[in-house]
């Protein structure tokens, strides 16, 4: 079967609870197959031109006129990636996407920070469910976030053909609407998780640990723990008693650039006035980057205790794929990566900081090399059950005499010179010299002195002269 032929077989599929009639149905494929285009802009005017589309009435008619379910939809996609990519170890990636809107006529459109631009920009905020697996990776469910400034306004939702009556829901909140949806629809996955800005949030965890969720999710460093003596502590300060020892290299499978090397460690803790599921513990993940060893980022693993698996190590790595799955959407190649790498085995686990015992097993322990011992003779010693005896066969040789050395004169140290007591100058026989003197007297200059007084006095005859006169 063709691409062509099989993306017409799944619109087909997909299209057929939506619409009754033909005519939608053939809308519909044609607005699947200009956004999976390389159209650069894609509004309703150049998807239909690519089409072939006379003007863009038919597309506007479907996405603003036309009668269908938006939630009928979303099963259908949540069917065809079950079926095509759903495993038993799959994980559940939330994570945001922002669509830049230019006008404020766009429901729950505000400014805020945009993650695709890394600045504050007028644009909607839609909180996303993404599947991952061995197999690939899709959207799945979706909300779009509505800040109080439209919730308290139902005249502008109304406006915008928005939900007249809404109660605001922050993103968290939204988050774990669609986990109920993916319980109640049996969706199969191993692992939730999520960045910091839903790993903060007391209410998503004790979601997760009423539905016995396991999950991945990074937390704040000031996440509040318990110590072992019941003591209030912190993320950062329960991790900062990791050394190098505590931490193996791990890999959290293949990026755009190679493979992504962290080094992890993990901690035995207690989540303040948050206990898990019955059967479940609570881990704080300690990641640190090769690069610099004081970048470090904590995650909270909320599972069942069992022997060392890799898969608590692949899941906080699965959430680059929700960021390649939300820019590939907006036509975007760059997405953020992560950094980890394959390791030796090991468990990563350390004497737990916030409790008095280990949860995770450790491996049994590394046997030492063996090593061999030194002989006088040569140095060098038989590797433990070798046998260095000489061959039966083999004459018998003496052992070399010991070296002479040819030049014994040369061993003796040269005498350390002494010190020579240096006799006196002779007298000289010539009579003493009165010494030159040093300084000589200067003449008196009589005759500068004499021109210089006839000059003061033609000068004073010749003023007295013109006074005369005058």
């Amino acid at each position: 079967m063709s691409w062509d032929e099989a993306l017409a077989e799944l619109t087909g599929r997909v299209a057929g609870p939506l619409f009754r009639r033909p005519e939608p149905r053939a809308t519909f494929g044609d607005l699947v197959r200009a956004l999976l285009a390389d159209v650069p802009r894609k509004n309703s005017w150049q998807l239909a031109d690519h089409v072939g589309h006379r003007n863009a009435y038919r597309f506007e008619w479907l996405l603003g006129d036309a009668k269908w379910d938006a939630d009928v939809l979303r099963d259908q996609v949540r069917a065809y990636v079950v079926e095509h990519l759903g495993a038993d170890d799959g994980v559940l990636i939330a994570d945001d996407t922002q669509a830049i809107k230019k006008g404020d006529k766009s429901v729950g459109v505000a400014y805020r920070h945009c993650g695709a631009t890394g600045q504050v920009e007028n644009c909607q905020v839609l909180p996303m469910l993404t599947y991952a697996s061995a197999r690939g990776h899709a959207f799945i469910n979706r909300r779009l976030y509505l800040p109080q400034s439209w919730t308290e306004d139902p005249g502008r939702c109304a406006a915008a053909a928005g939900p007249a009556e809404v109660e605001f829901a922050t993103k968290p909140q939204q988050v774990i609407g669609m986990l109920a949806e993916e319980i109640a629809a049996a969706t199969p996955f191993g692992w939730f998780t999520a960045d910091s800005g839903y790993g903060r949030d007391p209410d998503l965890r004790a979601f997760c640990h009423g539905a016995e969720v396991p999950y991945v999710m990074a937390v704040p460093v000031d996440l509040p723990l318990i110590g072992s003596r019941g003591q209030a502590t912190r993320a950062d300060k329960a991790a900062s008693r990791l050394t190098g020892a505590d931490f193996e290299r791990r890999s959290a499978g293949q990026g755009t650039k190679g493979g992504r090397y962290y080094d992890w460690a993990a901690i035995t803790v207690r989540v303040k006035d948050q206990p898990p599921a019955d059967g479940y513990a609570h881990l704080l993940l300690v990641r640190r980057s090769i690069s610099d060893p004081t970048d470090f980022e904590h995650f909270l693993c909320h599972a069942r205790p069992a022997p060392r698996s890799r898969s608590s190590s692949r899941s906080p790595g699965c959430a680059g794929r929700s960021r390649r799955t939300t820019n590939t959407a907006k036509t975007s190649s760059a997405w953020t990566n992560t950094r980890s790498a394959n390791g030796p085995p090991g468990t990563g686990t350390s004497p737990p900081a916030c409790s008095p015992s280990r949860s995770w097993p450790l491996p049994p322990p590394t046997p030492p090399l063996p090593t061999r011992e030194k002989t006088p003779a040569t140095g060098r010693g038989p590797w433990p059950g070798e046998s260095r005896s000489p061959h039966p066969a083999l004459p018998q040789r003496d052992p070399p005499p010991p070296r002479q050395d040819p030049h014994p004169s040369r061993r003796h140290h040269r005498p350390r010179p002494a010190l020579v007591t240096v006799p006196p100058n002779p007298p000289d026989p010539r009579p003493d010299q009165p010494s030159p003197a040093t300084w000589r007297p200067r003449p008196p200059r009589t005759a500068n002195v004499v021109q210089g007084c006839s000059r003061a006095w033609r000068g004073l005859s010749c003023l007295r002269t013109n006074l005369c006169r005058w």
